[in-house]
């Protein structure tokens, strides 16, 4: 006899998940609302004189990772937000604690990285910060035993026997803002080709690069200055 399996499915959903509404509380939902100002305010010798920066939160729902993007600008002594908190995706595998990235463990690096260089298929965009267009000889070396590993290269420059291209043949990339992450000094092996750049589609995430819709990707890239010395923090825990 064949049985259906759906209501005993429905049965073992409401066990795990009803005792979290009964306790009156579900992650992420529960505690408080991270409060970006003041997580700025505890980190006063880290960032510097950065007036700028963006938070990537790390919010767990139960098994799944959702990180928000907060855009920040400093006003006298004050932080506040630039805009609304962000929908942001990292790496599938979630967030490297800090010193622990590894190539091709995907996951995000954690800390705190500067925003130096924008980049993108176009020949300009509007953007104040300094622009790189990426053209179809461009890529970024992920080969940890190449000279010029984490670096972007011109392809006819290298011996890398690996490597991401730059100008992709989706729009991933169309629009990005490279992570100075492990790029002074470079270490073989601690993970490379870090950026911030455009989401495949919500809720998917990447190989270790941190992803937003196009939309939020040109508004950042519109409010970065890099006479603010713009910096990223990523792998907050919330």
């Amino acid at each position: 006899m064949k049985i259906n399996k759906s209501p005993f499915i429905f049965l073992l959903f409401q066990i795990l998940i009803v005792p979290f509404f009964i306790s009156g509380c579900m992650p992420p939902l529960c505690g408080a609302k991270f409060d970006a100002g003041n997580f700025l305010n505890q980190q006063k010798d880290a960032i510097g004189n950065s007036s700028q920066i963006l938070l990537v939160t790390d919010e767990n729902f139960l098994f799944f990772h959702r990180p928000k993007l907060h855009a920040m600008e400093k006003s006298g002594n004050l932080w506040k937000a630039a805009f609304e908190p962000l929908d942001a995706v990292a790496g599938r595998n979630g967030f490297a604690r800090a010193g622990e990235k590894k190539e091709g463990d995907g996951k995000t690096p954690s800390g705190i990285f500067p925003l130096q260089t924008a980049f993108g298929y176009t020949a300009s965009m509007k953007t104040k910060m300094p622009y790189r267009q990426s053209l179809a000889d461009d890529i970024w070396v992920d080969d940890v035993n190449a000279d010029d590993y984490n670096r972007w290269v011109k392809k006819q420059e290298t011996r890398a026997s690996s490597y991401e291209m730059m100008k992709r043949d989706d729009d991933l990339y169309k629009y990005g803002i490279v992570i100075e992450y492990n790029t002074d000094p470079v270490i073989k092996g601690s993970g490379s080709a870090i950026f911030l750049h455009i989401w495949k589609c919500p809720g998917l995430p990447t190989a270790g690069c941190v992803a937003v819709s196009e939309e939020n990707i040109l508004k950042i890239l519109d409010w970065l200055d890099p006479a603010a010395s713009p910096l990223i923090i990523t792998g907050i825990k919330n």
